[in-house]
């Protein structure tokens, strides 16, 4: 699992519009990516559509959330849709299959999909915070805010 002060290698994923989304061009901003298991499932759901509710506090705070999980992005376009996220980056790791989720160390192999996780990168790459939760259970986003204050 990925430790506080460990960098993150950069990585090219394309959103759920088709743009690119390369981690070294945020350099000078910190980056929380909130990792989800899979499109279409409720938890999931409540997990964007609070980081897009979210999203104006953590740019006020110099951060750039992305959601990430290993649907395809024409699956994320559809269901960002059905969801009414309309600002939120939400990355594809779909091929090849989870790869920035197994660089992240949250791919999980006998399910593959990724953990439920927020690791937030600061403006040198470095984690500054990471944690894993439930599958069932949504992330704390204010816990991320006042972090970040």
């Amino acid at each position: 699992m990925l430790k506080i002060g460990d960098i993150v290698s950069d990585f090219e994923l394309k959103d759920q519009y088709g743009d690119s989304f390369k981690l070294s061009n945020y350099k000078g901003k910190k980056v929380l990516i909130s990792s989800h298991p899979l499109a279409w499932t409720s938890v999931c759901a409540e997990q964007m559509k609070l980081l897009e509710k979210y999203l104006p506090e953590f740019e006020a705070l110099n951060t750039i959330p992305v959601g990430l999980s290993v649907d395809s992005m024409f699956t994320k376009k559809a269901w960002g849709e059905s969801l009414g996220i309309k600002n939120l980056k939400m990355l594809a790791d779909f091929w090849p299959h989870g790869e920035v989720a197994e660089k992240l160390q949250i791919f999980r192999e006998k399910d593959g999909f990724s953990e439920r996780a927020n690791i937030l990168i600061d403006e040198e790459g470095k984690v500054i915070f990471v944690k894993i939760y439930p599958i069932k259970e949504v992330p704390d986003f204010k816990e991320l805010i006042d972090i970040l204050k």
